[in-house]
């Protein structure tokens, strides 16, 4: 039995977006957001972009129904009509949250993936956000397929128990049939012996003149 899918709390998420955007990954990767990077240092937009993320996670989970889906409608819309960098993260973001009526893990997944294979266009903070919330996609949709699993395997026993007392009642119905017709064929036997035994002694005392 797997255990239940940890839901990464988002105080974590921000420790790990913080320490993130500390670093460069090697130093290496240039900051290549959808536009060129203006005179603000990488790390203060790391920080500023770890820190919005972080918010508006926040506030979809903690949101009420009606502000969940306005949150997620404005996300999707703008990754749709405007899909840099930014929009495409923040959207499969919010698909890999659960707890709202808009999570989509496998949309999530899909969305996240694409992002993962070109960390390029990520900051830091974004490359460790997208991979701690895809490892956790990828954990949810393990426990789904298990569970679907185990539904399947309840149904077969259900089904298979179904059919054995099925076949045990029918069993039994034949069984009854079968003693009924012998109890009739007796009896008509019995009949017939009783028959000509009358018959017999009718012969045997014939009437007295």
């Amino acid at each position: 039995m797997r255990q239940t899918a940890r839901i990464i709390p988002l105080g974590a998420l921000a420790c790990l977006a913080s320490l993130a955007g500390c670093g460069d990954f090697g130093g290496s990767i240039k900051p290549t957001r959808d536009k060129p990077e203006t005179t603000v240092s990488r790390p203060a937009a790391d920080a500023d972009a770890a820190r919005g993320y972080i918010t508006m996670l926040g506030e979809l989970q903690s949101g009420s129904p009606a502000a969940q889906a306005e949150l997620f409608q404005a996300a999707r819309a703008a990754a749709e009509s405007a899909p840099t960098t930014l929009n495409r993260l923040r959207y499969a973001l919010m698909l890999a949250l659960p707890g709202h009526a808009a999570s989509d893990p496998v949309a999530a997944r899909r969305q996240l993936s694409d992002l993962v294979a070109r960390p390029e266009l990520l900051l830091p903070s974004e490359r460790a956000l997208a991979a701690v919330m895809l490892a956790q996609v990828d954990e949810r949709l393990v426990l789904v397929a298990e569970s679907r699993r185990l539904q399947a395997e309840a149904a077969g026993h259900d089904k298979d128990r179904s059919a054995a007392l099925a076949k045990r009642l029918q069993t039994e119905l034949d069984e009854n049939a079968r003693l009924r017709r012998a109890v009739e064929d007796a009896q008509k036997k019995l009949d017939a012996v009783m028959e000509v035994e009358r018959s017999l002694t009718g012969r045997g005392n014939p009437p007295k003149p």
